[in-house]
């Protein structure tokens, strides 16, 4: 190979495993805890993500009875933004991948 082959010959394209983790829908997971009361998991979500108080308790009544709910499906980073502010309210989130989509 010729020194002019080298330099125009086109870079290979290499996905990694952590832009494809980036693709597609996440779940964020709220985990049921014995610390927070069910009146207080239905006030944050309510302000969290504007729920009304029928879906806030929707959703409570999953965390307590089933041991978790998936209160929101979206982007990674947007997951990530809400999974940080439930942490900051002192609820138990977590992150899924939406392997359903």
């Amino acid at each position: 190979m010729t020194v002019d082959q080298a330099q125009t010959a086109p870079a290979p394209t290499v996905e990694t495993e952590e832009s494809e983790a980036l693709v597609g829908p996440w779940k964020v997971v709220v985990l049921n805890d014995p610390v927070n009361l069910m009146s207080y998991v239905v006030l944050v979500f309510r302000k969290v993500f504007g729920f009304n108080e029928n879906t806030a308790r929707k959703h409570m009544l999953e965390v307590h009875e089933q041991g978790r709910s998936i209160v929101w499906c979206g982007l990674r980073e947007q997951a990530e933004h809400y999974a940080f502010v439930l942490q900051h309210w002192h609820l138990t989130a977590i992150l899924e991948r939406n392997e359903t989509d």
